[in-house]
């Protein structure tokens, strides 16, 4: 792991804010050379700390209005690789965990309606033969929803 300074954990926060803001305003906000900050950003680039650059979009503005966590077990082990694959090619899986305890995999999905919920759960994922079970759970509301990651400093409080 690179080791991170102050510098660098304020720049990753900045740019997980808003990544538009130009190498000037970040310069200005972190009170350090435009030069030196845009070297510390290829190098957090080129380290793979930064793995790129998205927009953010309201789900909901897209018509995908139903969150879900689907729990999903199994046991044999055969069927991981199959299972694996069709999640990935799932743009109603967002992300796919694999977790200890009862479960195998926890899935976070985007669907537009609990009708689009029951395709995506009786035609997408029960279709992947030897899968045994499943728990879904349907969010009502979130009170915090991000993907802005705190880094670790060394020597920070």
């Amino acid at each position: 792991m690179t080791e991170l300074d102050e510098v660098d954990a304020r720049l990753l926060e900045l740019l997980q804010a808003d990544s538009q803001q130009s190498i000037a305003q970040l310069s200005k906000a972190l009170g350090v050379a435009a030069s030196t900050l845009n070297d510390r950003v290829k190098r957090l680039q080129r380290h793979g700390i930064i793995t790129g650059f998205t927009a953010k979009v309201d789900p909901e503005a897209l018509g995908l209005d139903l969150l879900a966590f689907v729990f999903v077990g199994w046991s044999d082990g055969g069927i991981e690789q199959e299972f694996l694959r069709r999640m990935a090619e799932s743009p109603a899986v967002l992300e796919c965990h694999h977790v200890t305890g009862a479960w195998n995999y926890l899935l976070k999905v985007r669907v537009p309606s609990t009708r689009a919920l029951e395709a995506f759960l009786g035609g997408e994922l029960k279709a992947v033969t030897g899968l045994q079970r499943t728990e879904t759970l349907i969010v009502l509301s979130s009170a915090k929803e991000t993907m802005a990651l705190k880094p670790y400093v060394a020597g920070a409080a």
